[in-house]
């Protein structure tokens, strides 16, 4: 009797197989929610990535200035300030990692995280500051990401983070 391994070698189930490599670059968007954790993203955009792009979300963690009415367009933009759309960031995306500050605001992840469901694009929520956070502020950054996030970590700190887009393919 012939073993399984055999009879996938043979001739005739070669003709299923698939030549072509089974995955390409994902194109990653990655995305401050606050201060804190901008500085950790600038820090991050220097070194050599795939296909990773660094934005910033921390205005939306401030309020309108002159008491206007906020607005989401203007609040998500590139590492040099320019103002980008959030659903083309998410409609070019594979895969939106969302990095928080334990004890920061990270309110606009509920914005990112409705945005990626509807396009069907995957989260990964990562909160940094974790080793020093007290349990409150732990707590209430990763209430904010959780529902919004397909995989969730609590980082020690930004070397973690650096590992963590290299092991997604960034």
């Amino acid at each position: 009797m012939q073993s399984e391994s055999a009879k996938m070698s043979s001739r005739a189930e070669a003709r299923y197989r698939i030549e072509a490599p089974n995955w390409q670059p994902r194109t990653i968007k990655v995305i401050a929610l606050d201060g804190r954790s901008e500085s950790a993203v600038m820090r991050l955009s220097r070194l050599t990535w795939n296909r990773a792009v660094f934005l910033t979300a921390s205005a939306f963690a401030c309020a309108p200035a002159g008491g206007a009415p906020f607005s989401v367009l203007g609040w998500l933009s590139d590492l040099a300030g320019r103002t980008k759309d959030l659903i083309d960031e998410i409609a070019s995306a594979d895969l939106v990692v969302m990095i928080a500050t334990a004890g920061e605001n990270a309110q606009a992840a509920s914005l990112i995280g409705e945005a990626c469901a509807a396009r069907h694009v995957m989260t990964t929520g990562l909160v940094l500051g974790t080793a020093t956070a007290s349990d409150d502020a732990l707590s209430k950054a990763l209430g904010q990401l959780r529902p919004y996030s397909g995989m969730l970590v609590a980082a020690g700190d930004e070397d973690y983070i650096e590992d963590m887009l290299i092991a997604l393919r960034a």
